[in-house]
């Protein structure tokens, strides 16, 4: 085939055929197409699009540019929960014991935090000795052992993809729900599941901003699911205030804990248990959502998803005497209290730069290289539409410098804003899509 040719059919608008995918990606993927000609390929998608035959091709070529992994020899249905990321979700941590625990099967590969959003990988992390690179085999022998998996990506697991987003990163391509959409499912079908819940995020703390960005992307997902012959629901939640409380590796840790051990309750734990239901609907372990969220609140109450949490930690190489005891967990050199000096409503939350913040203090990373300091982050204590008085807290700063404190602590100021009137909190399930 031509690879100009190709380009130019895409440049034109037109449908691309699925021996034209195929080959585009193989060649790349084995370094006989160059950066630019790709680049030119990417740009070409971004701007004319792929439709549902095309992105479903995308998909299955990235998908087997790697291993498939074969889990057929685990009895059982095999669910995961992909997440389109923001600020304080950590429902993977709280959702998958939960589900292992009701009796599904959950192999989860995820990804790290890059940008305002942190990443399951660097939060499982924070444990000591916790191994999130373990190999296929490995992989496997935790899966059949415990009930649920979480690793990161290997490099058996579509190598395109890793490839082509490093592409799309600096071509200013990273946005196209069709790339989008090929890069989220070829690893998660490379995970060997038969069926997938899915979390897209909406709001100023989202990469979907837009409600009908957030409902197109979710489609997307779920109709290339369904192309694959996966059960497939999709949620649209809110993001546009910090999920939970806390915001930063193992202060996210902690947080869940918090909710598995001790029945946190708040907006962190109505999600999880949603989003747990629906696993388990899909897992066949219960006959509705609706069933399914009771079959997790059960799960949740009784202390069997918590004992779960330790057995995975345990699996992988993690401490459990820090999930027993978080209060052992190591201190950040540097902890200050935000307070307010007027009072009013909480009427509006800039997610993104809360954040931001966190990257500050040393939570997050701007570029792949930089390190995370896992004690960082922050409390954020209030709620839409929560009162607050003068002088009380609304945030605690943790970091290993005070320069770090000083620089987020304008930045939350600047985020957040204050009503006379009392104001609505958001819905937080916006739309689902079964």
């Amino acid at each position: 085939m031509n690879t100009i040719e190709i380009i130019r059919k895409k440049r034109d608008n037109h449908s691309l055929t699925k021996e034209e995918i195929d080959f585009l990606i193989s060649a790349y993927t084995k370094g006989t197409i160059p950066d630019y000609q790709f680049s030119a390929f990417l740009m070409a998608a971004f701007i004319n699009g792929l439709n549902k035959t095309e992105t479903a091709a995308l998909t299955k070529a990235m998908l087997y540019s790697g291993k498939v992994v074969d889990l057929s020899s685990i009895k059982g249905v095999k669910v995961d929960k992909h997440s389109t990321g923001g600020v304080g979700d950590k429902t993977s941590l709280i959702i998958a014991p939960i589900v292992a625990a009701a009796g599904v099967y959950v192999p989860m590969i995820s990804g790290r935090g890059l940008g305002h959003t942190g990443g399951t990988l660097d939060k499982l992390e924070s444990i000591p000795g916790f191994r999130t690179n373990l190999t296929l085999k490995e992989y496997k022998n935790v899966l059949k052992k415990t009930g649920v998996v979480l690793i990161g990506q290997t490099k058996e697991i579509a190598p395109a993809d890793k490839l082509i987003y490093s592409l799309r990163d600096v071509t200013a391509t990273v946005e196209s729900i069709p790339l989008i959409t090929g890069s989220i499912m070829s690893k998660k079908l490379a995970e060997g599941i038969d069926a997938l819940v899915l979390d897209v995020k909406t709001g100023n703390g989202a990469f979907m901003k837009e409600m009908k960005d957030a409902e197109q992307l979710a489609y997307s997902l779920s109709d290339t699911a369904k192309a694959f012959g996966k059960k497939c629901i999709a949620f649209i939640t809110d993001m546009n205030q910090p999920l939970g409380n806390y915001i930063g590796n193992w202060l996210e840790v902690y947080e869940s804990i918090e909710v598995l051990k001790d029945g946190k309750k708040n907006d962190l734990t109505e999600l999880s248990l949603i989003l747990a239901g629906a696993m388990i609907y899909l897992g066949k372990k219960a006959n509705s959502l609706e069933d399914g969220i009771e079959k997790a609140i059960t799960t949740l109450n009784s202390g069997k998803a918590f004992d779960k949490f330790l057995e995975i930690v345990k699996a992988q190489g993690g401490d459990i005497s820090y999930i027993k005891n978080p209060e052992r967990y190591p201190k950040s050199k540097h902890h200050k209290k935000l307070k307010m000096l007027n009072e009013g409503y909480l009427s509006f939350v800039n997610t993104y730069e809360i954040g931001m913040a966190a990257i500050d203090l040393g939570a997050g990373r701007l570029k792949k290289e930089d390190k995370i300091d896992p004690k960082a982050g922050i409390i954020f204590h209030y709620k839409l539409g929560n009162k607050i008085r003068k002088g009380d807290v609304i945030a605690e700063l943790f970091s290993e410098s005070s320069e770090k404190i000083n620089l987020a602590e304008k930045r939350i100021l600047n985020a957040v804003k204050l009503s006379d009137k009392k104001t609505k909190s958001p819905v937080l399930i916006k739309h689902i899509i079964n």
